[in-house]
């Protein structure tokens, strides 16, 4: 699948895509607590999605069974939501989620915690967020697409945190997954040179230990490998001819 360039029409489909997605994330951050189960969250984001008329993409994409990609503290992502997995007080939570709006799709992901965290959690999660930005000042016209991989991995290298090589952001558009893949580590070669009208989900995925990871029996859900904690932040994000346009902020 070749890199896409969006039209101004498409550009303000993938807007209200996105819009409507930040909405849900919204909602769901201010309404999870300790004693919600995994699956409860699950049902209430997936309600959210389709109380504005749209479809939660994640629902069987690929055979996964929910709405709401639901990860809690060593799983990094593609938790699958359960009963019988209750949230509870000094969790950390990465929520990952997208939905269709006329036929275009958003996708972001948030890490927070769950009452009273660790010291180690809060920044865990603050330098993910913050190689984020870091990153996408590089998002530019012009630029490579692997500027913004190594200037994420430049932020978290600094930490000695573990970067997860096996998951990368990717574009979005009319598929979930679109060209050009985005890793989140430093990479020799250049890339594509960035185009205005390319909409990107960008997205570290960084472990407080070791960037090995694992997936379960269930064959969805990732897991670092040495037990550690995870945090995931992800946007779309839109290339522009000047900075770039983050899609999913609230």
């Amino acid at each position: 699948m070749a890199i896409t360039i969006k039209s101004q029409k498409e550009i303000e489909l993938m807007r209200e895509s996105c819009r409507l997605l930040a909405d849900v994330f919204q909602n769901l951050e201010n309404e999870v607590k300790p004693g919600m189960s995994t699956m409860e969250v699950n049902i209430l984001g997936d309600k959210l999605i389709r109380a504005h008329g749209c479809i939660p993409n994640f629902l069987h994409y690929e055979g996964y069974p929910a709405s709401i990609c639901v990860s809690v503290n060593d799983e990094i992502v593609h938790g699958i939501p359960k009963k019988n997995h209750i949230l509870k007080e000094g969790d950390i939570v990465s929520l990952d989620a997208g939905l269709i709006y006329k036929g275009y799709h958003s996708d972001m992901a948030r890490t927070f915690g769950i009452g009273e965290i660790s010291e180690d959690a809060r920044l865990l999660i603050e330098r993910t967020k913050q190689s984020f930005f870091d990153g996408i000042k590089f998002a530019k016209e012009g630029n490579h697409l692997f500027d913004i991989s190594n200037a994420i991995d430049a932020s978290i290298s600094r930490y000695g945190y573990g970067i997860v090589k096996e998951l990368v952001g990717h574009g979005i558009g009319t598929h979930l997954h679109e060209d050009p893949q985005i890793p989140n580590f430093a990479q020799k070669k250049k890339g594509p040179r960035l185009q205005a009208g390319m909409t990107i989900a960008v997205e570290p995925m960084i472990n407080l230990g070791g960037a090995d990871v694992e997936w379960l029996d269930d064959d969805w859900t990732v897991v670092t490998a040495d037990g550690s904690i995870s945090a995931h932040y992800e946007n779309t994000i839109l290339i522009t001819d000047g900075e770039p346009e983050i899609l999913t902020l609230y």
